[in-house]
């Protein structure tokens, strides 16, 4: 709702023929005229003011809550005064569109027609553009509220409070009026904000003294109409909000400017340090008032100006009080608060760099004033000091964030490490024993198949003097699997530290608890693998060299039985004596037996190696398809998620781009 105070003569609203249907008498002899739809004239017409009784300029104290001559809006009621005194009934004169209390002043020379006052009010809200963020801005403001949810699961709310904060600001603000600027008054006690505040608005809107504290509540004043939604949303009531003087000069150089006052910021009322904590959370930028005697104090740089370092684009700081400095001294203490600055790592807006702007002024004898007007009229004119305001926010949130997401070093596991992991579990589940013991059962039924059958009957009778009792050793059995337990145990903690290594320590938390679910019921699963991959089940399969070897096998077992029995039957008479071709048998066959047994053993050195070779290779591609599904995968997936927000932080930051050289891309090769 917009109100416009017009002030006319008398004569100038003189009756036209027709206007009786236009217009309506009230009791007191008010006049509302209907000017057109939604718009109101109300005229207050009185002997007295007829006749012409200058009152001079009307005005009220900032407490009373009332303003004379024009529209009174605190909570929805308007009120409009005469120079008389006498009251515009609320429901005829309306009120300003953001309950501000109006105060315009006008004069009239002694002895001329006291002009008569007009409200016009109209209802309908002003169109009042939102702010619009920059491509950059809105980019980083993505980035954050991306990071923050695929943040939820790995940090804990009191982390991600700020961040949060910084987007629901950043929205908020975002929705309300892009056409002002919000700009608190910040200060100690006795450091003269509140005439620094009623200097710029050239009417004592805020109460001043000796009393301490003074303002106890903030006080806001606009230049402009619209400004609604950005007061309520920093709390301040209506009967706490002001116009000031009434100057189309100041208008125009201070349009769009919403000025707030704050009480002391370390007042002995908590209440009110509460107030100023608040309300500078929400503006878009701050004046600090200092003054000769308290520029250097502790509590200012240490709990404001430091920690907001990274605003010094949307701060000012004010040296007041200078009429109160001999010769030089002015200067001399100007350039020790720059120093102080500095050394807090507030940028200075010097030279034309961006910064925070550094004057000194007097406001009680007005030095200084004119040129932090034309100061703050340059700033609020340029209409991006929110967007710099929500940029800063979100630097400071990333920079609070950098110690949860910042990696040391290069992060994650190289392929050096997977291997390791593997050779680990492969140990763990004897895989080299397994290819050992395969590779000897090769060779043991290589020789049961080409051996002697003397030698072969021996050992069948060995076996059947000596048969096995079925039974285990079982502490042999339990010290073996504790051991195999150990192993498992210890190549899980070795590949969790080689992969958390420079990680921030919510991630690398993070990675340790997947590594250690993933351990869960590891163990049975390996020995379960060791039973299905490990030596198959019957016997190895023969080479094609077998059957060749089995039949000169036979054959010299053939020639020992038919030269013993020829050498038999000589020896009783069965058949002519002939030592020579029955001995030459039997010792072919004897010594024949032994060497074709001999051969084939050399020959099966090579199967047999490739036979157990084989079978520790599957033992070993199971432990570690086993230990990659079970703990690697989960390690990988967790670093995979470190790298998206860690991706998303650099967006944050305003580093994109090299992800590169900052360790990430070890991330992803693990990962990957």
């Amino acid at each position: 709702m917009t109100a416009v105070t017009a002030v006319t003569d008398h004569t100038d609203h003189a009756d036209q023929p027709g206007d009786d249907d236009a217009r309506k008498k009230g009791a007191d002899g008010e006049i509302v005229r209907k000017e057109r739809p939604g718009r109101d004239i109300v005229r207050k017409e009185k002997g007295d003011s007829a006749r012409g009784r200058g009152r001079g300029s009307t005005e009220v104290g900032a407490g009373s809550g009332r303003a004379e001559g024009t529209a009174v809006a605190g909570g929805g009621v308007a009120e409009g005064v005469d120079g008389a005194g006498d009251a515009v009934p609320a429901d005829a004169a309306g009120g300003w569109d953001d309950g501000l209390i109006a105060r315009r002043v006008s004069a009239t020379a002694e002895g001329h027609a006291r002009p008569v006052q007009e409200v016009v009010v109209d209802h309908r809200p002003p169109a009042v553009a939102p702010l619009a963020y920059d491509g950059p801005l809105r980019s980083r403001l993505d980035a954050l509220r991306e990071l923050v949810g695929l943040s939820r699961t790995r940090l804990d709310s009191r982390t991600l409070a700020e961040a949060g904060q910084v987007l629901d600001e950043a929205a908020a603000r975002r929705r309300l009026s892009g056409q002002h600027t919000v700009v608190a008054i910040a200060g100690a006690t006795g450091s003269g904000k509140s005439q620094l505040f009623n200097a710029l608005a050239g009417v004592a809107i805020s109460e001043t003294g000796v009393r301490r504290p003074t303002t106890a509540a903030p006080i806001a004043c606009s230049w402009s109409d619209g400004a609604a939604g950005l007061i309520d949303r920093l709390g301040i009531p209506g009967r706490l909000r002001r116009r000031p003087l009434q100057s189309a000069e100041a208008e125009a150089q201070l349009r769009g400017l919403v000025l707030v006052d704050l009480p002391d910021h370390d007042s002995a009322a908590v209440q009110h340090r509460e107030h100023v904590d608040r309300i500078l959370a929400l503006v878009d930028a701050v004046i600090w008032v200092v003054d000769p005697e308290k520029y250097a104090d502790a509590v200012l740089h240490e709990r404001y100006l430091r920690p907001m370092a990274g605003h010094a684009e949307v701060t000012f700081v004010v040296l007041n009080q200078v009429d109160r400095l001999p010769g030089e001294a002015a200067d001399q203490v100007l350039d020790d608060l720059r120093r102080l600055l500095d050394d807090d790592g507030i940028a200075l807006g010097e030279y034309g760099e961006p910064g925070a702007t550094v004057l000194a002024l007097s406001a009680l004898t007005g030095e200084g004033i004119g040129e932090l007007r034309e100061v703050l009229g340059h700033f609020v004119a340029e209409r991006g000091a929110a967007a710099r305001r929500i940029s800063a926010d979100v630097d400071a949130a990333a920079v609070r964030l950098w110690p949860v997401y910042a990696n040391r070093r290069q992060a994650g596991l190289s392929e050096e490490a997977r291997d390791e992991f593997a050779d680990r579990l492969a140990d763990a589940v004897g895989a080299t024993a397994a290819g050992e013991a395969a590779e000897r059962a090769w060779r043991r039924n290589a020789n049961r198949a080409c051996g002697t059958p003397w030698l072969r009957l021996w050992r069948w009778y060995q076996d059947r003097r000596e048969p096995a009792t079925g039974r285990l050793s079982v502490r042999a059995y339990d010290d073996e699997e504790a051991t195999a337990r150990q192993r498992v145990e210890q190549a899980v903690r070795t590949v969790a530290e080689q992969a958390t290594d420079g990680l921030p320590a919510p991630w690398a938390q993070a990675v340790r608890e997947a590594a250690v679910r993933g351990s869960q019921g590891l163990c049975e699963a390996l020995d379960e693998l060791a039973v299905r991959a490990g030596t198959p089940m019957g016997r190895p399969p023969r080479p094609g060299w077998w059957p060749a070897a089995v039949l000169a096998q036979a054959s010299m077992t053939v020639l020992q039985v038919v030269g013993g029995l020829w050498l038999l039957g000589q020896v009783i008479g069965f058949m002519s004596p002939n030592l020579g071709v029955p001995a030459l048998l039997m010792v072919i066959g004897i010594v024949g037996g032994p060497a074709v047994e001999w051969a084939c053993r050399l020959a099966a050195n090579g199967p047999a190696r490739r036979y157990g070779s084989e079978a520790e290779r599957r033992l070993r591609e199971a432990a570690s398809g086993c230990g990659r599904a079970r703990v690697l995968d989960p390690v990988a997936a967790e670093l995979l998620r470190y790298r998206e927000v860690r991706e998303q932080f650099l967006r944050v930051s305003g580093i994109a781009g090299v992800t590169g050289a900052s360790g990430v891309t070890g991330v992803g090769a693990s990962a990957g």
